[in-house]
């Protein structure tokens, strides 16, 4: 992806070579050619009209003026130079001009200096305007010196606000994109190690029953094949989100007019404990009908928290042959609840078959071997403005326990 697709048309940049859009550009020399025009070209006339000679010459160096700012979206620092050498012959020709007027183009060069180029050049930029002070001076008294000083130092500030808010924009757009970039890390690390985890077993089942009991290694081999499937359904639902077109009306990779699987939720909260009960081990799922309805973000990320729970209790829980998975309401929040029945190693410190623990709202204290598990899920929960705590139980096992507000899904 280029540069151009990834940032808004027509906004300034930063840096020594940063050149606006052409349709910026565009709009750019319009604008500063009326104002130029309309308020210098209509001053030369007015005044020039008893000079002569010097009021062709004049327009003429207004004309220059305006033609040089033209490339002022490609150039800014040379167009400063061409529009102050021509406004400063113009205010020779004609002083009634005033030298502010006559710098008209100028100051607007110097706002887009300002605005794009590196900030010494910015300042060098000014300070070369601060150099025709004297002359306005000379000319028109304090006054005179004050509404230049203005006029320059207003044009300058314009292009400093003007870039602050580009820097805002850039920073935001970052935030954006690392936010995004971690929500689908997320989503992969769930669905990819939950599968992973599951055909790991299934395939160890199946080579030790491949030969006596050809019939059992089958239906782990079918299991292998729905979960894989399963997943490559999920990924799918991911990747729509950068190619929204391809994947419209069946014209994907999975072929065209396939039904595809609905995203993952609670609905599915049942598939998803059948493929750990085809593994060997006994799920117990309760869920309330009033967690039915929840906010779409709170309803994947409680999902998501049970399929990590269970993928952790597979991969970690010594011994562990029962799971129980409760999903409840509460005051408002659902209640997500994963215990399993693995053993507890005794000793110093509070990791279980080398997995973290957490504390309620506080940090991730990992164990030997674990992974990004137990901090992705309290990730999730904070996402959504809830809580998880996950540690290991007095009397065995491991518990992971999430409270997620119903209403609030930001």
């Amino acid at each position: 992806m280029d540069r151009s697709s990834r940032e808004p048309e027509g906004v300034f940049a930063g840096g020594a070579r940063a050149e606006l859009s052409s349709r910026a550009a565009r709009a750019l020399w319009w604008g500063s050619a009326f104002l130029v025009l309309g308020v210098l070209g209509t001053s030369v006339l007015v005044e020039g009209v008893d000079h002569g000679w010097r009021l062709p010459v004049a327009s003429a160096l207004v004309f220059v003026q305006v033609c040089a700012l033209r490339w002022l979206g490609r150039a800014p620092v040379i167009v400063l130079a061409a529009v102050a050498v021509t406004g400063l012959g113009v205010w020779a020709l004609l002083p009634a001009v005033t030298l502010t007027g006559a710098l008209l183009a100028a100051q607007v060069a110097l706002c887009v200096v300002s605005a794009t180029g590196p900030r010494r050049v910015a300042a060098g930029a000014l300070a070369a305007m601060f150099l025709a002070a004297p002359p306005a001076f000379g000319t028109g008294g304090p006054a005179g010196l004050a509404v230049y000083l203005l006029a320059v130092v207003l044009a300058w500030t314009a292009g400093q606000w003007r870039r602050a808010q580009q820097a805002r924009m850039r920073a935001e757009l970052h935030r954006v994109v690392m936010e995004e970039r971690a929500r689908i890390a997320r989503e992969v690390h769930d669905v990819v190690a939950h599968t992973l985890s599951v055909m790991v077993i299934q395939a160890g089942a199946a080579d030790d029953v491949f030969t006596q009991q050809p019939e059992q290694a089958r239906q782990a081999l079918r299991a292998i094949e729905t979960g894989a499937r399963s997943a490559l359904g999920e990924l799918r639902l991911l990747l729509r989100a950068f190619r929204p077109d391809a994947e419209e009306a069946g014209t994907g990779d999975d072929g065209a007019g396939e039904q595809r699987e609905p995203g993952p939720s609670l609905a599915r909260l049942d598939e998803l404990a059948d493929t750990v009960r085809a593994t060997g081990m006994t799920v117990n799922v309760h869920r309330e009908d009033a967690t039915a309805g929840l906010p779409a973000t709170v309803d994947l990320a409680v999902y998501r928290i049970v399929q990590e729970a269970l993928t952790n209790t597979l991969r970690h829980a010594a011994g562990a042959d029962e799971v129980d998975v409760r999903v409840t309401a509460e005051d408002g929040c659902v209640v997500v609840t994963v215990v399993d029945n693995g053993r507890t190693p005794q000793g110093k410190g509070s990791t279980a078959q080398g997995r973290g623990r957490t504390t309620q709202g506080g940090p991730v204290v990992a164990g030997a071997g674990a992974g990004r598990g137990l901090v992705g899920m309290t990730e999730r929960a904070h996402l959504v403005g809830g809580s998880l705590r996950a540690g290991a139980l007095p009397g065995g096992g491991f518990e992971v326990a999430a409270r997620l507000p119903m209403e609030r899904a930001s």
